[in-house]
């Protein structure tokens, strides 16, 4: 495709070569860019959107403001040992304090309304970590200073089926994931951060003296440096990035009278979340089900995970109760095959990578964009 033709006003106001360009308006993107700007404040920073606005997992969650389940942390401690487990509960933690201290507790729409794991009559599962659970408490003691989860007999209060059994904290909580974003963007066009929309990055040119963005529509864009900040979206830019797409499908009720669901909720250690919101209940998850099909970067639902989450709503959360769907979307989100832990790394002297958020964008976001910013920004005046 031959490059779009440029006017002499295109060229001077909106095409003037960037010192700093970020590939992904989400949070962490966002934050890249402010961040920054606020350290270089002459330079000329961009964020590259191929949307028309966000359209990553930061607009597409399901905006619960956690840092870990019992079952997942157990076995995070487990498999990698915990020391490498509880640094990311910390990091985690200390990225949602972070992201209220930035952008406020109003403007994030945050509820402190609890987090609570759901598990089932009879789940082996609530075996596992009821044996753990004291110790868990223990190991945490140092970072919170109290102990975090308690056992919680509440399923009658909250609507949910009977035998269940609940381990709450009363440190999480949820935000409105539409407000936080726009918060975060007036905050970054405010800092004097130009976002470019409805520009899909194709390709990277890089040589001694500059990068190249190459653009869908043939634009070509030079900078003195890049942070790829796409997370499940990586391998369509750069194939060879340990981050895989994973899609979370999702889904919405119709506003459901005298509804007593009131937190946030994790089922089947983590594969389900779900939470109210605005008098109806938000579901998703079920991508264990199909792991294979959910390693995509397709935007759509499935008839084996809508049927799943139907039945979860029917009979767990719901049970005996009449309800509708109101809507059903979809979401990418970027995980690894040998980590969990977000990729934060200087791919070469003018690309720096920040992506890799495994799900848990909203908590770690800040802190991940932090260290893009800081480690891309070495070298440079």
């Amino acid at each position: 495709m031959n490059a779009r033709m440029l006017s002499y006003w295109e060229s001077r106001s909106f095409h003037r070569t960037p010192d700093f360009v970020v590939i992904g308006c989400g949070i962490v993107g966002s934050f890249t860019a402010l961040f920054h700007k606020r350290r270089f404040p002459h330079h000329h920073v961009v964020i590259v959107e191929r949307g028309p606005f966000p359209i990553g997992a930061s607009v597409k969650n399901a905006g619960f403001a956690c840092f870990g389940s019992p079952s997942e942390l157990l076995e995070d401690i487990a498999t990698e040992g915990k020391e490498i487990a509880l640094g990311r509960v910390e990091e985690r933690w200390r990225g949602l304090l972070e992201l209220r201290a930035e952008l406020g507790d109003g403007p994030i729409g945050l509820e402190l309304c609890g987090g609570h794991e759901v598990f089932r009559a009879h789940d082996p599962l609530y075996t596992r970590v009821s044996a753990g659970f004291d110790e868990l408490n223990a190991s945490l003691l140092d970072l919170f200073g109290t102990d975090v989860y308690h056992w919680n007999d509440a399923a009658e209060r909250f609507g949910l089926a009977r035998g269940v059994r609940i381990a709450s904290t009363d440190l999480e909580g949820a935000i409105d994931t539409g407000m936080m974003m726009s918060a975060l963007l007036r905050k970054v066009r405010e800092a004097g951060v130009t976002i470019r929309t409805g520009a899909d990055v194709v390709a990277l040119e890089e040589t001694t003296d500059r990068i190249t963005l190459v653009l869908a529509d043939g634009t070509r864009m030079s900078a003195g440096h890049v942070v790829v900040a796409t997370n499940g979206f990586t391998k369509q830019l750069l194939p060879d990035v340990d981050v895989s797409p994973g899609r979370g499908q999702v889904l919405i009720t119709t506003p459901i009278a005298g509804l007593k669901l009131k937190g946030t909720f994790h089922l089947d250690a983590g594969y389900y979340y779900f939470r109210d919101v605005d008098g109806a209940v938000l579901l998703g998850g079920g991508r264990n089900l199909d792991p294979i099909g959910e390693t995509t970067f397709e935007d759509a639902t499935t008839p084996v995970i809508e049927q799943a989450l139907d039945r979860v709503l029917r009979e767990l959360i719901l049970p005996d109760r009449e309800f509708r769907v109101a809507v059903r979307w979809s979401g990418v989100m970027g995980f690894g095959t040998r980590s969990k832990s977000p990729l934060v790394q200087r791919r070469s002297e003018r690309i720096t990578l920040a992506v890799r958020l495994g799900g848990i964008g909203v908590a770690m976001g800040i802190r991940v964009a932090r260290k893009a910013a800081a480690l891309a920004s070495d070298g440079i005046a």
